[in-house]
């Protein structure tokens, strides 16, 4: 399996330029900001409110935004959008509106417009070390099973591609705060499980001489066309 980073991906599959562009769970805003910086109107929707706080902490690089909002229940006209991007969001919106979602997708988006989904797979060393904190083989299963619902939505399906993507961790500690950030519930887990948890970053993660840690991410990309 190639070794890509996701931003590479994205970057190369969508022309962004001058594009709108809708980030659906947008967390703390990188790709939002990622995007911005290639030209894109980007708006980033995001429901957690510490997650919007840290996204709202950081400059910003062009003219992007950020809205409170859901997927299911998109706050937006019908047709507005050139460009919607689900960047390992759609396996977080509840399993029974995951559907709901990418219909709410089609309904803003354009003509000629594309959908754009980036999923985990639930597999692979960044998977093993994150599954005793929240197993998310299920959910990950079902938004791709709607994600093979595109037919029924009206969308054309554009690509597909799998690849490794790098997940990079500067300690323990980020990847601590990078969990427990949007869902403090997670703290009890840490606490409960917190020498398993360091064993398993020890010994699933390659540390580079950079001072990172890298865990391999097999990634799945899909592009739907309206």
């Amino acid at each position: 399996m190639q070794k890509r980073k996701n931003a590479d991906v994205l970057k190369e599959t969508l022309e962004l330029a001058g594009k709108k562009v809708l980030d659906i769970g947008s967390g703390e805003g990188h790709l939002t900001r990622m995007m911005a910086k290639q030209g894109a109107h980007v708006i980033g929707l995001e429901c957690s409110e510490r997650q919007m706080e840290k996204a709202l902490s950081y400059e910003t690089v062009a003219d992007e935004r950020f809205m409170d909002g859901v997927g299911q229940d998109l706050p937006f006209d019908d047709e507005t959008q050139d460009i919607i991007v689900f960047f390992n969001s759609l396996h977080h919106i509840p399993l029974d509106e995951q559907f709901n979602a990418l219909k709410e997708a089609v309904r803003v988006l354009k003509k000629g417009g594309q959908i754009y989904i980036s999923e985990p797979i639930a597999e692979g060393p960044h998977f093993e070390l994150l599954q005793p904190i929240d197993d998310e083989t299920h959910v990950r299963a079902v938004a791709y099973d709607n994600i093979k619902r595109y037919a029924e939505l009206g969308l054309s399906w554009e690509a597909e591609e799998i690849y490794n993507h790098p997940v990079r961790r500067k300690s323990f500690e980020e990847l601590h705060d990078k969990l427990t950030g949007p869902n403090p519930e997670r703290e009890k887990i840490f606490e409960d499980q917190d020498v398993e948890l360091r064993a398993a970053f020890d010994r699933l993660g390659d540390q580079k001489a950079d001072g990172l840690t890298y865990f391999d991410q097999p990634t799945r990309m899909n592009l739907l066309k309206k």
